[in-house]
């Protein structure tokens, strides 16, 4: 006889256990990411201005692909080929903000080519996604694994990659060698900085919101609903900048260099930066304040001070920002009280 399941089940519990402790976002943009289609969501994600929220099922998913890696590479090794020593995650870093982890490096005993190096991608599909490969071929059915490749093999001067597919329905397997195309590689590497250090918000890749490609998009609801970011960090304040040098300084603290796990939590200057929000922009008396237009009221926000509001506030509840009267102003300063929802 079966029996019951307590109020919260195992899987429930694993499932929550797994959510509760997501992966925080990347500091830079990784090689995997230049083949995405649009580059508003490049921006958006690597400024951290929208977050994947994914639940406790699909992390474990993402785990099962992540320690699917050694089970791969140690069927390679059984077939004859050598891997160099180390390699497995090694950074390959492109200079301003663009880097990536290769998954291997085989350095002789691939079928077809013993004597050449080539770089390995290890990936996982379901039946759908691993027959469009099998059938089109990684460069028309994943752009984005074959563009991570391509950047990969740029990046060691290899001009051979080994992409090996497991098909988690059955584990059949697929593996393609693809040759190094220079132009790819340097186009997305230049793509990828251009993003990185642009003040200003790309154009989406569609104005319209049933676009197969922007209906599933974790920015769908920034891009075709409220405009709004609902993210506080230094990435997603006016006063911070990405530099050349794969680094973030902050205006407001004297140009002075932002430590990642500092920008992961922003500081009370924060202004939102003005193509997050969906608000009309007017200058503040304060270079260090902006004043945002909402529901016909202005709202100044950054600096702390009297009648100021963080962003954290105008995230939480921008219409209770805006009819805010002398009696909330009034009880904000004495109890130093915060909008919050």
């Amino acid at each position: 006889m079966k029996i019951p399941d307590a109020q919260y089940s195992i899987p429930e519990l694993v499932d929550q256990y797994h959510a509760s402790k997501p992966e925080k976002p990347r500091a830079h943009l990784g090689a995997s990411q230049l083949g995405h289609a649009c580059d508003r969501w490049l921006w958006l994600s690597f400024r951290w201005a929208v977050a994947s929220k994914f639940e406790g099922r699909v992390l474990r998913m993402f785990r099962r692909g992540q320690n699917e890696e050694a089970t791969i590479k140690e069927d390679l090794q059984a077939i004859g080929i050598q891997f160099k020593p180390g390699v497995a995650q090694e950074r390959v870093d492109f200079g301003c903000h663009i880097s990536g982890s290769i998954d291997d490096i085989a350095i002789s005993g691939v079928p077809g080519a013993p004597q050449k190096k080539h770089v390995c991608e290890y990936k996982t599909h379901n039946k759908k996604s691993f027959e469009q490969v099998e059938d089109k071929g990684v460069e028309r059915a994943k752009f984005d694994h074959f563009v991570q490749m391509q950047s990969y093999m740029h990046g060691t001067g290899i001009d051979r990659a080994l992409y090996v597919a497991v098909c988690k329905d059955d584990d059949r397997l697929y593996t393609e060698r693809v040759e190094y195309d220079k132009g790819v590689a340097e186009n997305a590497i230049a793509r990828g900085k251009r993003i990185a250090l642009s003040d200003r918000m790309p154009e989406p890749l569609s104005a319209d919101p049933s676009w197969y490609q922007c209906k599933w998009c974790p920015a769908h609801e920034f891009c075709h609903g409220d405009r709004l970011t609902k993210e506080v960090n230094c990435r997603t304040c006016a006063h911070s900048t990405a530099t050349e040098d794969s680094k973030w300084i902050c205006e407001r603290h004297a140009g002075s260099e932002i430590p990642v796990e500092w920008q992961r939590e922003g500081c009370g200057s924060h202004v939102l930066h003005p193509d997050m929000v969906p608000w009309q922009r007017k200058e503040a008396g304060d270079q260090w304040q902006t004043i945002y237009v909402i529901n016909g009221k202005d709202v100044v926000n950054g600096e702390p001070g009297d009648g100021v509001y963080g962003s954290k506030e105008l995230v939480a509840n921008a219409a209770a920002c805006a009819e805010s009267d002398e009696g909330m102003i009034e009880f904000r300063k004495m109890f130093d009280a915060r909008v919050v929802g």
